[in-house]
């Protein structure tokens, strides 16, 4: 059996170009790893700035946009990719369970979340150690605990904790955030977030679980400890891009080089959402990009 398009991944990028390539009438499968659909949007609380569904939590997004799909018929197995074979115009998935061949593939494989690897980071994963808010912050009711970063997510973690922690440490190694004006706001107007600027997390200490955190200021030498008993990082993503190693032309940081029409360095491959470079990586552009990538599939598969 050979599939008109393979879709690697199901988040909002995977499952928008489900949708679409079912309205094509294409024969898609979608190859996603983990149980659940939504990719990273499953690990937020609340999705404020998607149009037209204020409020809504990442969670119930990701179900609305797989319920979706589903009921255009689309063909979902859960396995895991080992190696992408090109041969021509057929491309080869191989999987931990199986072989699956298609005459286009998308890679919208998303991102994963970056580690400082700092001392005691990995003893302490799952410990203490967190890198998803939404997903351990229950543990640690009544705590006190630490964000590191200061993008989006690092802002809206520290806002999601503070609801039910006892005292939130916010710190980020520079004198302003990166993220969103709005969320910086919310942040400072919360009584039990306690911003602590230009700090690096230098090594999370304890025994068992962890109990305190060894801060070093960015410019001076000036040392910090803080007793906290959960440390929630989140400094970034980083693609994930290890099947296609080598495969399709990447930037420096192994991002996926495609424009908005998805289309790659390899004839039949498009990447879509927070895995290709782009200038904006949120749910409304990794759906758009699911759009743009069954556009470009439609062309494509008409010249070959």
């Amino acid at each position: 059996m050979v599939y008109d398009v393979i879709i690697l991944g199901s988040g909002p990028a995977g499952l928008s170009a489900a949708v679409y390539a079912q309205r094509a009438r294409f024969h898609t499968l979608i190859i996603e790893e983990k149980p659940l659909s939504g990719g990273q949007i499953l690990d937020t609380y609340e999705v404020d700035n998607y149009p037209g569904l204020p409020g809504i939590t990442g969670f119930e997004l990701g179900q609305k946009f797989r319920t979706h799909a589903d009921q255009f018929g689309a063909e979902f197995v859960n396995e895991q990719v080992k190696e992408i074979q090109v041969e021509g115009d057929k491309k080869l998935v191989v999987t931990d369970k199986g072989n699956y061949e298609a005459r286009a593939l998308i890679l919208a494989t998303g991102a994963r979340h970056r580690k400082l690897n700092v001392p005691g980071e990995e003893k302490f994963t799952g410990m203490g150690v967190s890198y998803c808010a939404t997903c351990d912050g229950a543990f640690f009711r009544g705590k006190d605990v630490m964000v590191v970063g200061g993008g989006d997510v690092a802002l809206e973690d520290a806002l999601f904790l503070a609801r039910s922690c006892e005292k939130v440490f916010l710190v980020h190694r520079r004198e302003e955030f990166r993220g969103a004006r709005i969320l910086q706001e919310r942040v400072k107007e919360t009584g039990n977030i306690e911003l602590v600027l230009n700090y690096n997390l230098k090594e999370i200490r304890g025994e068992e679980q962890v109990s305190s955190a060894l801060l070093r200021h960015s410019t001076e030498d000036a040392k910090r400890e803080l007793q906290v008993q959960g440390i929630f990082i989140a400094v970034g993503v980083e693609p994930n891009t290890t099947a296609i190693q080598g495969m399709v032309a990447q930037d420096e940081q192994g991002y996926i080089i495609a424009g908005e029409d998805t289309r790659t360095s390899v004839p039949g491959i498009f990447a879509a959402g927070d895995v290709r470079t782009k200038q904006l990586r949120q749910v409304i552009t990794a759906a758009a990009d699911g759009a743009n990538a069954i556009t470009s599939v439609e062309r494509y598969l008409s010249t070959i």
